[in-house]
């Protein structure tokens, strides 16, 4: 897959582009922007499934 499909799946899905999307799940899942970055890079091409899994099972870790 290339940047243009990547793009258009991110945009398909109401994002303006993967930075956007990342974004959103940090805020959505209250976790740090860098954890959910290193997260979506091991796990690429599962952006919209392993990793949703991944957040969800990561979400509260970094709760005080």
């Amino acid at each position: 897959m290339n940047n243009t499909d990547n793009q258009n799946i991110y945009q398909q899905n109401g994002y303006k582009d993967r930075d956007d999307y990342l974004q959103c799940l940090a805020d959505d899942y209250n976790l740090p922007l860098e954890f959910v970055y290193n997260l979506a890079e091991m796990l690429e091409g599962e952006e919209f499934d392993g990793l949703i899994n991944a957040l969800e099972d990561a979400e509260g870790m970094f709760e005080e």
